[in-house]
């Protein structure tokens, strides 16, 4: 019997528990920790909550936590409850991940100010990450300004933009629903340091852009590269490319009912945020030219006044005592997923924040894959470790409160039995009340 740990439920945790079982079947058992008693990490409470659709990936993990083989292990934190070394004495193989939950630091003066946020914490308070819940970001001026040009940037805007009649159907927090629908936010500025053929942004949420109620999107025809370098750029970015296109040929009288703007600022980047009694008041942008594929500084400088700034420029992975780390790169040091002996990463935590969902499945297999030949080489031993037994004792022994797969799904059950008319759930957003509402044992 083969014995793996596999620290983070997200995406790339599941789909490794998932290679495990089909690898292995009955003789691996594979526990999936988490720090949170509810599992599934990003989908939850990073992915809108106005793309469900995304979110019912999650149904898929159902199939393979539901297994003998796979168990899940809520609100039990790596570093502070257990450590790495501890789990490598129990386990043939310990998996991490822990994809990449804290925002890349934006490097410039005034990045301190209140009323600047990363979207890590902007997202997971719309989203409902017990973390975040109390930011309580200032909403009542008339701009925010949105850092970035990927896709969580465009989330972001949405979010921002849309009638509370427009979330029917999502799974956004209460909270942020009633801080929304006070806003005073009228215009929504998206940074971007290069231009539209640099862009991250995929056509299926440029195009939702569209589709909003009172909001329009608008693009300085002036920063578009001449139609026929179009022809060059791969099929996705070329059909991002058309929506930014698009964007710009908006005629004015289609503007005329819309209250809000989501206006894309290319070739600007940001040099500093200014503040006035420690909070955001406006940006000082460098209108920026490129060069060779890199965004080059002109010199020339404006200021957007603004209440918000709100950063989407990439997530960091969270460093774990005792687990070499690449700071640079922002991740686990690790050759192909390989850390250590028996220590292996997967997903964002091995290859930094990249890829879609999908992307981690084959992450996932690989990993198992080589956790195979490992075992094949006689790198991790002979086997005989004593996994869950050895945990479960030791959980005892410490008095934690593990939260297992059945356990989350009567917290979703109360989730579920919760909801807001229209919407499907309301999640717990405090981690007591979460444990609360599985029930007694």
């Amino acid at each position: 019997m083969r014995h793996i740990a596999v620290i983070g439920s997200g995406p790339a945790g599941y789909y490794t528990a998932e290679a495990a079982q089909k690898k292995w079947g009955g003789d691996v058992r594979v526990d999936v920790f988490d720090s949170l008693p509810v599992p599934y990490g990003l989908i939850r409470t990073g992915v809108a909550p106005d793309h469900q659709s995304i979110k019912a990936v999650s149904r898929r993990y159902e199939k393979t936590a539901f297994t003998d083989h796979v168990r899940f292990v809520g609100n039990v934190t790596i570093g502070s409850d257990v450590s790495i070394a501890e789990l490598q004495s129990l386990y043939d193989a310990v998996v991490l991940a822990t994809g990449a939950p804290h925002d890349r630091t934006l490097s410039i003066e005034g990045a301190d100010l209140a009323g600047v946020h990363g979207s890590a914490q902007f997202v997971g308070w719309y989203n409902g990450h017990p973390q975040f819940a109390g930011l309580d970001p200032d909403l009542s001026s008339e701009t925010a300004v949105v850092i970035g040009m990927g896709n969580v940037a465009l989330d972001i805007a949405r979010i921002l933009a849309k009638t509370t009649a427009e979330f029917e159907g999502s799974d956004i927090v209460l909270h942020a629903l009633d801080a929304l629908e006070s806003s005073a936010i009228r215009r929504i500025v998206i940074l971007g340091r290069r231009g539209p053929h640099q862009i991250m942004m995929t056509p299926k949420e440029l195009g939702e852009l569209m589709l909003l109620e009172r909001a329009t999107p608008r693009v300085d025809a002036d920063d578009l590269p001449d139609g026929e370098e179009d022809a060059l750029l791969e099929p996705g970015l070329r059909k991002s490319v058309a929506h930014v296109r698009s964007f710009a040929a908006i005629p004015e009288s289609e503007r005329a009912d819309k209250t809000i703007e989501i206006e894309f600022d290319f070739f600007a980047s940001p040099k500093a945020i200014i503040g006035e009694e420690g909070r955001v008041s406006g940006i000082e942008v460098e209108r920026t030219k490129v060069e060779a594929g890199r965004a080059v500084g002109t010199g020339e400088t404006y200021t957007i006044p603004c209440g918000i700034v709100l950063t989407a420029i990439g997530y960091r992975t969270a460093p774990i005592e005792g687990v070499p780390f690449d700071e640079r790169a922002g991740r686990f040091a690790n050759d192909e997923g390989r850390i250590l002996p028996g220590l292996y990463a997967v997903g964002w935590a091995k290859r930094g924040p990249s890829g879609t969902i999908g992307t981690n499945k084959p992450d996932g297999f690989g990993i198992v894959d080589l956790i195979e030949d490992d075992i094949a080489s006689g790198a991790l031993g002979k086997g005989g470790k004593k996994g869950r037994e050895g945990f479960d004792a030791l959980a005892a022994e410490r008095g934690l409160d593990v939260v297992t797969f059945q356990d989350w799904k009567r917290i979703e059950d109360a989730e579920n039995a919760a909801a807001r008319e229209g919407s499907p759930r309301e999640k717990f957003v405090d981690i007591d009340a979460m444990i609360a509402a599985r029930g007694a044992d």
